[in-house]
């Protein structure tokens, strides 16, 4: 399996740790982690950091469906491999950094580890519309 691959992987991966995250902060903030309903339940009404936790990973899940385009065009039309897997990498990085920043409430750079993953998935598809030329 191709690095970007791997790199996709990853990025599917790290909504999951967000999510455990924000259960935990619901427990804390209510004393348990209502999971029958918690969207309407519990969500609304979380604070903090716990809030922060859940945004994070729904933008972590919207992130990953761009990434998984751009990962299949560039693998798809035989990109530069190397280029790719390096693109793929600073995305994974990127993700990281916003979901730290965004937890730990930093705003600017977390809209500018947005910015950069969002870049790195442009590149994988100038990549991939340009393999072969």
């Amino acid at each position: 399996m191709t690095t970007p691959l791997w790199c996709l992987v990853i990025a599917m991966l790290l909504p999951i740790p967000l999510a455990a995250f924000g259960a935990a902060q619901r427990k804390k903030q209510f004393g348990s982690a209502d999971n029958k309903n918690f969207r309407a339940t519990q969500l609304p009404k979380l604070e903090g950091l716990g809030s922060r936790a859940y945004a994070a990973q729904a933008n972590a899940w919207e992130a990953l469906a761009m990434f998984t385009v751009a990962v299949v065009v560039s693998h798809l039309a035989g990109a530069d491999s190397a280029k790719a897997a390096t693109a793929a990498m600073v995305f994974v990085g990127a993700r990281v950094g916003h979901a730290v920043f965004y937890l730990a409430d930093i705003d600017k750079l977390r809209s500018l580890a947005f910015t950069v993953g969002f870049g790195a998935c442009l590149y994988l598809i100038y990549l991939g519309a340009n393999a072969g030329s």
